[in-house]
């Protein structure tokens, strides 16, 4: 299969180069801290892409993105429909806000319901292309949830490991595609590390974020996507939730391969959004704190897709906030939940708390002044509230929603209305 468009893989850290041929997952010399990144010939992938050729496209999914994603021409894609979600304009949020507009990416309308599918999705081209039998990962939920699907969608057998507090929907979307489910006993943190360890073990295929270099590169056609539904004229400020921070690193590789190309002339602030009880990245921005020696903390929040005691793609995570003159922004658990209703009243996007986190940072970074009345401001929403429904009931219980008992009768209802 021909990567000629790819011309190495480098490490974050020291910038060693290996060819994409030799290349591992990581950097042998700094161990699983050594995350990859994919680089391109961008002359030549101009010339087989352009904005032009894109709007002429009749492919509707993240593949749309082919000749810029690192995949051959003729490799086979899973066939469910990632990619191309809506990117929906919200004037009642952005006049609520005070700011010029607001628009609501909506990944819940991925085929598992979250924007990892993005990420599985490439996992699974090049696992197939490595002559992977068994892909892993370890995940809150989502990741594991799409890795599972998208494995069912060809036949791809795969072995998952998520907390044993993951919510009971993202457990069932596991069982019911037929995945060797793992439930381990402990935080993402354990998981991860076992999947780790079981991978090395049995020469399993690692699908996990902050580790496989192949995971931005999905997730970063969400950021391509948001620019060309733009009309590629780029906003003024995206929020993203981030835990393990694989999601901020993708939408801002996508701000750099559009920059390099030449489709746009400048990157938006990128804002990474944080729960106060997972805020190592917040900690880290506002101390300057060596990412590579700071502990883990203890991380709970009641947003679990977004819980990470050590993020892992941590490197490419802070990037993406200090080479866009961004900022990361702390909210509590309090706030995300208000943000819920909010956010699916003003935009008609059923948001998991994960999701409306990203719009709780915009309301916190609306409030701290860090955008203002002329901003143009995207909030990437990265799963479906159905996700978690025990936590969108606490949400709107918060703000005094709640159903009529009533009698199948109408003098019944009159009452229940008054």
């Amino acid at each position: 299969m021909s990567l000629d468009h790819v011309t190495a893989l480098v490490c974050v850290i020291c910038d060693k180069s290996y060819p994409p041929t030799e290349a591992g997952y990581v950097c042998p010399d700094h161990g699983n801290e050594g995350i990859l990144d994919v680089r391109y010939d961008y002359e030549l992938i101009g010339s087989r892409i352009t904005p032009q050729s894109l709007a002429e496209s009749h492919d509707t999914t993240m593949w749309r993105y082919r000749p810029l994603l690192p995949v051959a021409p003729d490799a086979p894609v899973p066939p469910l429909t990632v990619g191309w979600t809506p990117t929906y304009e919200a004037p009642r949020l952005a006049a609520d806000l005070g700011v010029a507009h607001v628009w609501v990416k909506d990944e819940g309308r991925q085929p598992t319901a979250s924007l990892k599918d993005r990420a599985s999705a490439m996992a699974l081209v090049k696992a197939a292309e490595a002559g992977a039998e068994v892909v892993t990962t370890a995940s809150t939920g989502n990741a594991a949830a799409a890795l599972s699907g998208l494995s069912a969608s060809v036949g791809q057998k795969n072995v998952i490991f998520v907390p044993e507090t993951a919510p009971e929907a993202k457990v069932t979307q596991l069982l019911a595609y037929g995945s060797t489910v793992a439930l381990v006993k402990g935080n993402y943190d354990a998981a991860f590390e076992l999947c780790m360890e079981a991978a090395a073990e049995f020469g399993w295929y690692n699908r996990n974020t902050g580790f496989n270099p192949y995971m931005t590169e999905g997730k970063k056609t969400a950021g391509l996507e948001i620019l060309e539904q733009l009309g590629w004229d780029p906003p003024d400020a995206i929020f993203v939730s981030v835990g393990d921070g694989s999601i901020i690193g993708g939408v801002h590789k996508a701000m750099k391969d559009a920059l390099a190309l030449g489709w746009i002339e400048r990157s938006p602030r990128i804002y990474g959004v944080q729960a106060a009880g997972s805020d190592y990245m917040a900690q880290a921005f506002e101390t300057g704190e060596d990412l590579l020696t700071k502990a883990p903390i203890d991380a709970v929040t009641v947003a679990d897709s977004i819980s990470a005691d050590l993020p892992r793609d941590r490197i490419k995570a802070m990037a993406a906030v200090t080479e866009t003159s961004g900022a990361y922004i702390r909210v509590t658990d309090d706030e995300i939940l208000a943000a819920l209703p909010v956010l699916a009243r003003g935009s008609g996007v059923f948001a998991e708390p994960a999701g409306a986190a990203g719009y709780a940072g915009l309301v916190a970074a609306a409030d701290q002044g860090l955008v203002g009345p002329s901003d143009r401001v995207v909030v990437l929403s990265t799963g479906n509230g159905l996700k978690d429904i025990a936590s969108a009931m606490k949400a709107v219980t918060a703000v005094g929603t709640q159903p009529m008992h009533i009698l199948p009768t109408l003098d019944s209802l009159k009452d229940a209305m008054k």
